[in-house]
């Protein structure tokens, strides 16, 4: 497979100002195979250890934090001899032992010519950042289920996506029908790299399910095994909650959605969990759409799970849905196309969006961002209808110099008063949006 994930490794791997490496994100977003991988193509040696299982090197690690001892440790655990940049150091399930998450501050410190990566259930991982977490002393990477680009090659449709990041756009509307399939199938399989591998091998959709049901089985285990106990329920509710909140046409988070009586301060910590675990995604309401966006952010905002292939698992929707063409953009339509949108922002492009809604809640835009100090509006539409009454109400009140309208439509600039533009990108490119929008802004405006 490919993983967007490996050239941001590479990146860390030649940093001068390298640290040890912390791979973060929920569990089963292929942490473990990407740090594997990794070590296979960049390093000449990989020493490997699961404190999973391995009780003997947990017990290493909670007897002191001495280097040069762990570093013997490690050599004659896993029989690879250490040589600094030459061999990466894995720690996997490093969750099972908080000591080993401590001991990155000294190998940081210590030991910095020794190339280290760690990862591990950020449930476990979370309980630990107010005592034992390294702060300061390490590097971070999050780790997001597969995107449409990497399920695209996964897939063997390596060369539509070469065009879509080419931009080749002629070309795309040629194949509009097939990316829409794809698309599609994107939508209820998602992005799981272990459900991915299942649809590659054998296209059963039904297997696709059961797996997804399976994830979705581990992750409630989770909870029980890492949340407080009095938690449990009420996050249960919350993670159940979720869909329903999608489904509405206003799909702010609402406390009478989990369950009638509740209020926002019983949900607080539930929704953290959720949120520090990676299984939800937090977006946030802006009152204003100004710099910097987090200073202008107010109690609302909305939550999304991390996998559109999940959510489609969590709501029941059949695989029959996608044999009928276009059901599946009418059907729960809004959930899954908004879902897919901010799920691509993040893998692909690195956002972490916003939302905003005018003072009466009259208007609304899916998504904010800001990049190179322009705050850019985000309108999401499922299928090639292109009426956008909130977005159009959004560009006359602040004249963004670009707007963004993501639907099956149909790539084009349409060149507004002012010299502004809206940018009609199709929801298979989304990739491109931040090259496309740079480009605009680098124009010269008439």
């Amino acid at each position: 497979m490919k993983r967007i994930a490996l050239k941001h490794l590479e990146k860390w791997k030649e940093s001068p100002a390298r640290r040890p490496l912390i791979l973060t994100g929920a569990r089963q977003v292929g942490k473990t195979w990407l740090m594997r991988e990794f070590g296979q193509q960049a390093y000449e040696s990989v020493a490997y250890i699961s404190f999973d299982s391995n009780t003997g090197m947990r017990s290493v690690f909670e007897r002191d934090y001495n280097v040069p001892r762990l570093l013997t440790s490690i050599q004659l655990e896993t029989g690879v001899v250490l040589r600094p940049g030459k061999t990466l150091i894995i720690f996997d399930e490093i969750q099972e032992c908080p000591h080993a998450l401590t001991s990155l501050k000294y190998f940081c410190e210590q030991a910095p010519e020794h190339h280290i990566m760690a990862a591990g259930s950020l449930l476990g991982v979370a309980t630990h950042a107010g005592t034992g977490w390294p702060v300061g002393k390490v590097d971070t990477l999050p780790v997001y289920p597969m995107s449409f680009t990497e399920f695209l090659d996964a897939t063997g449709n390596g060369l539509l996506n070469e065009a879509i990041g080419n931009g080749e756009w002629e070309l795309l509307e040629d194949f509009a029908p097939r990316l829409g399939d794809l698309l599609r199938y994107y939508y209820y399989v998602g992005g799981m790299p272990g459900v991915v591998q299942d649809y590659v091998l054998n296209g059963d959709f039904a297997a696709v399910r059961a797996r997804q049901q399976s994830l979705l089985n581990d992750y409630r285990r989770d909870f029980t095994k890492h949340a407080p106990a009095v938690e449990v329920p009420r996050l249960s509710l919350v993670w159940d909650s979720i869909p329903v909140q999608l489904a509405k046409e206003n799909k702010k988070f609402v406390c009478r959605d989990v369950r009638e009586g509740l209020r926002m301060r019983q949900l607080e910590v539930p929704l953290q969990w959720l949120v520090d675990a990676g299984l939800v995604y937090h977006v946030p309401r802006v009152a204003k759409p100004a710099l910097p966006l987090a200073g202008y952010r107010d109690a609302a905002f909305k939550a999304y799970v991390l996998d559109v292939g999940l959510l489609a698992a969590m709501s029941r929707i059949s695989a029959r849905t996608l044999l009928e063409k276009n059901r599946i953009f009418t059907e729960f339509k809004g959930a899954l196309t908004e879902q897919y949108v901010q799920q691509q922002l993040r893998a692909e492009l690195g956002i972490e969006p916003s939302y905003w809604a005018s003072g009466q809640a009259t208007a609304e835009v899916d998504f904010l961002f800001d990049d190179d100090g322009a705050v850019i509006p985000l309108e999401v539409k499922a299928e090639t209808n292109l009426q956008a009454k909130s977005l159009i109400s959004y560009i006359r009140q602040f004249e963004p110099a670009v707007s963004v309208r993501c639907s099956m439509a149909h790539y084009s600039r349409q060149p507004l008063p002012g010299g502004r533009t809206l940018l009609n990108l199709p929801l298979y490119a989304v990739s491109r949006m931040l090259h496309e929008c740079r480009d605009i802004l680098a124009a010269p405006r008439s």
